[in-house]
């Protein structure tokens, strides 16, 4: 089963009088990277909404905003009539004095400091296991929301491999063609250095031997079929997040194509690994998208 990267999920719900709406989205990244959007009565939880989307999401960038609204306002306030009264006094006398008008006190005293504060520093501990609930669910919309791309992605990477292993099976005919090739035009090469009658039979098929086995792929034809096998048992597998693993074996895949490139000396078959390169690139861009 696979999950892409990227992905959207929202929750909401009525807290104690308080609408509480929780979005996250995810991108692709290499590790876990949260960015958080919160209020200021969620800062003291910070970390447990980290470790909380750290456990579902397991990576990705994610953008993260969290909204507690009640009866309209998003800060609940209180106002403190007794240092309000105080600073009333002073403003009242000082304006008295130098006979200014008192139409604004009113609304110079509201913006006193400590005059109106937040109803709460933090929300209360029951209410926040509460608001958990709501981000949890976000969470796991955004995980199915990444369960249906994954889908998509599942029979795009199953198909490159399946081309890769397709275009491996032509090489197969063509190598027997190929070895007749090479002895051919080494003996042609001899023939017309040193001549026919001077070459030793013996020698020649010594080193014929010895050049043959350079140029053998067998090892990489079967490590080859074996990686690409493997590819499919890992996509295949149930667990959530195997991007970094079908990265790796990737990389072995390419290594045992570019090896084949390497050891062909055959134009049919030096096709035949371009277009294997190809599809292993189209692969590679597909597994940067999967968790």
């Amino acid at each position: 089963m696979l999950y892409s990267m990227t992905g959207f999920g929202r929750a909401d719900a009525t807290i104690d009088r308080r609408q509480v709406v929780v979005e996250i989205k995810a991108l692709n990244g290499k590790q876990f990277e949260l960015m958080t959007k919160l209020p200021p009565i969620l800062r003291n939880y910070e970390f447990d909404i980290r470790t909380l989307l750290n456990n579902i999401l397991l990576r990705g960038t994610i953008d993260l905003s969290i909204s507690i609204k009640q009866e309209g306002a998003t800060k609940p306030m209180i106002v403190n009539t007794d240092l309000a009264l105080f600073y009333y006094q002073g403003m009242k006398q000082i304006s008295q004095q130098i006979g200014l008008p008192e139409d604004n006190i009113i609304s110079t005293l509201m913006r006193m400091p400590e005059v109106v504060a937040p109803d709460q520093d933090a929300l209360p501990v029951a209410d926040w296991e509460r608001v958990k609930e709501v981000l949890e669910q976000a969470a796991n919309n955004l995980m199915e929301h990444r369960q249906h791309e994954g889908e998509v992605l599942y029979k795009d990477i199953h198909s490159r491999i399946d081309n890769i292993e397709q275009l491996l099976a032509r090489v197969i005919p063509l190598e027997a063609e190929r070895t007749d090739r090479v002895r051919a035009k080494l003996e042609q090469w001899l023939d017309d250095a040193v001549g026919k009658q001077k070459v030793d039979p013996n020698r020649f098929e010594q080193e014929m031997i010895y050049y043959l086995e350079r140029m053998d792929f067998s090892e990489e034809k079967t490590r080859l079929k074996q990686h690409c096998r493997y590819f499919h048992e890992t996509v295949d597998n149930k667990d959530v997040a195997i991007g970094r693993k079908l990265n790796f074996i990737i990389q072995e895949i390419g290594r045992e194509i570019n090896t084949l490139g390497a050891k062909a000396n055959h134009a049919e078959i030096q096709q035949i690994v371009i277009n294997m390169k190809d599809e292993l690139e189209k692969a590679k861009e597909q597994i940067l998208n999967i968790l």
